[in-house]
């Protein structure tokens, strides 16, 4: 006897196309399949390498900001210096001005005529003092008044103290174009 073999298909499908569809679904899906796995796998993979660098650079911010806060001290001192040394700088310029206005005045002073107070602040100068006679005490205003750095001068106060046989002045003089200095005391 001969051996017959049978083949049973259930499906019996004629369509070819259609089995190669299938067939090509299943072959691609796979593989799409193990490439999104392998992504996955990376942006997991990644993730750790990403959390790595972040606890690093929070430790080196905790380390910068142990620094900042060791030196906070430190730069305020140093603004304070600086500050007062631009304050300094200013005043120093203001002050040749002032010594200079300062020295002409009591060089104006004839004999005779003395100092109690000197005030040289906004642009203003005061002064107070003491004259031993008329002429000195005229004398020191017409000079004042020839001054070039003054604009004009006012006579405030005038007494005549018979006892010390002086007469106490006080005086006023406007500077052309000056702005505030320092007051000065004699």
């Amino acid at each position: 006897m001969a051996k017959f073999s049978a083949s049973i298909n259930l499906l019996e499908n004629k369509n070819k196309t259609l089995d190669l569809i299938v067939s090509w679904a299943l072959t691609v899906g796979r593989a799409l399949v193990i490439i999104v796995e392998l992504v996955a796998l990376g942006a997991f993979l990644y993730r750790f390498s990403l959390d790595n660098q972040l606890q690093t650079l929070q430790g080196k911010i905790k380390q910068e900001q142990a620094i900042v806060a060791y030196q906070k001290d430190s730069e305020s001192k140093y603004r304070n210096l600086q500050d007062r040394l631009a304050l300094i700088s200013s005043v120093s310029k203001d002050s040749a001005k002032s010594l200079k206005i300062f020295n002409d005045i009591i060089a104006l002073a004839p004999n005779g005529f003395t100092f109690k107070i000197f005030n040289l602040t906004g642009g203003k100068v005061q002064v107070e003092g003491n004259a031993n006679s008329v002429l000195a005490l005229s004398n020191f205003i017409d000079n004042l008044k020839g001054y070039p750095l003054i604009d004009n001068v006012s006579l405030d106060r005038i007494q005549n103290d018979t006892a010390n046989a002086t007469i106490t002045v006080g005086i006023t003089a406007t500077l052309k174009g000056q702005g505030g200095t320092n007051a000065l005391s004699n």
